[in-house]
């Protein structure tokens, strides 16, 4: 609790914090709205999967260019100026009047999400070692917490707005105005000139030396996309519950992961991360089997138990990114966020696709699986190196 704290009683630190929770208000007001879309356009699981996919296209055309533009107008600028273009393109999807305009509209979103994401990573990383303070997993907290205010305080805002846009608008507004307000505190903060003089910004050739981090953090960030994006329509057509209630597990899973990303910097310090990470799977295995019993209860206790497990492992394995000997930090986030965040935004469609073809237990069996990978690697890979 003591990097919570620290964000919370010093502006320097509050003010990138909330670019995350930014970030997450937005893509949790826009998944409260996925069945909206889906019965706008009459569409199926798979296309609902494709449109998703075109946000991870927007993605991939932006990461390999995010470390030059850091390099060039410095992390903090870089930051402030992808959240305000990401909150204004998130409107665009919610008043396409087609289909092909949606996916459009995702491609735009996307290419802002993915810059904004990685340099947000590496401009807290870059204050870390400036300070010699460790927040990463709290600001990471304040990820979750935006996902929770998103679906949460988004849920009642459901009932007073006549159309999502309206909703979206709103939301869109108070996070460029909050920006504008805070971003003096981080705007000017750039790599050390001593990184930038002896570190080269090329992604491709720093992937091998993290190469386990960067699949581990894929497939983590995989679940969190997947459950973002899937765990209302899961209790929609699985359990059987109210529209009204579908959005519980995710409110649910957001709240319980920020609580333990709250605590994650604290345990961390206390035995290491590696063990940190492997801990964090084991408990997201056990979550997955009280999901797969498909009652509303064990369910809902499901999804909050996975938000504690996942909700300490990408944090840290950001931190250990950032503290990678010899390669330039916002290359070394660009390569694990960036290949996590694909992660992030191919979840949802690779699930939409899985459901579309069998059905949405068999997608969440899926997701176990991916776990168990993980937490193989973390005990025969990471262990090694870390």
């Amino acid at each position: 609790m003591k990097s919570l704290r620290l964000i919370l009683t010093n502006l320097k630190y509050f003010a990138p914090s909330w670019v995350f929770s930014s970030i997450n208000i937005l893509i949790g007001t826009w998944v409260l709205y996925l069945p909206h879309i889906k019965m706008k356009f009459a569409l199926n699981d798979s296309q609902i999967g494709l449109a998703l996919f075109f946000t991870a296209l927007g993605l991939l055309i932006s990461i390999p260019f995010v470390p030059f533009v850091n390099k060039k107008i410095g992390a903090g600028r870089s930051t402030k100026i992808g959240i305000i273009v990401f909150a204004l393109l998130f409107n665009l999807p919610l008043i396409a009047p087609s289909y092909s305009l949606l996916c459009i509209s995702l491609i735009a979103t996307g290419i802002f999400s993915g810059f904004t994401d990685v340099s947000m990573n590496a401009l807290v990383s870059n204050i870390e070692k400036r300070d010699g303070q460790n927040f990463m997993s709290a600001a990471h907290g304040f990820f979750s917490l935006g996902g929770f205010i998103g679906a949460g305080v988004g849920s009642f805002l459901m009932t007073v707005f006549s159309h999502p846009s309206y909703h979206m608008l709103l939301i869109s507004l108070c996070i460029i105005l909050t920006t504008i307000l805070l971003s003096n505190n981080y705007e000017n903060i750039e790599e050390p000139l001593q990184e930038n003089r002896k570190k080269g910004t090329n992604i491709f050739k720093n992937i091998k030396p993290m190469l386990g981090l960067s699949i581990v953090a894929f497939i983590i960030m995989f679940n969190e996309g997947a459950v973002e994006h899937w765990s209302n329509l899961f209790l929609f057509d699985v359990v059987n519950v109210s529209e009204s209630r579908a959005g519980l597990g995710f409110i649910v899973f957001s709240f319980a992961m920020t609580l333990g990303r709250f605590f994650g910097d604290g345990i961390s310090k206390k035995i290491g991360a590696v063990k940190t990470i492997s801990y964090g799977c084991g408990i997201a295995l056990v979550a997955y089997l009280l999901i797969l019993l498909s009652n509303f209860y064990t369910s809902v206790l499901g999804f909050g138990i996975l938000g504690l497990g996942l909700s300490v492992i990408v944090p840290e394995i950001f931190r250990l990114a950032g503290q990678t000997q010899g390669v330039y930090t916002s290359v070394a986030i660009s390569v694990v966020s960036g290949i996590g965040f694909i992660g992030f935004l191919f979840g949802p469609v690779l699930l939409g696709l899985i459901s579309n073809y069998s059905n949405l237990v068999t997608s969440y069996i899926f997701l176990m699986i991916l776990i168990i990978i993980a937490l193989c690697l973390v005990f025969f890979r990471l262990k090694r190196k870390y």
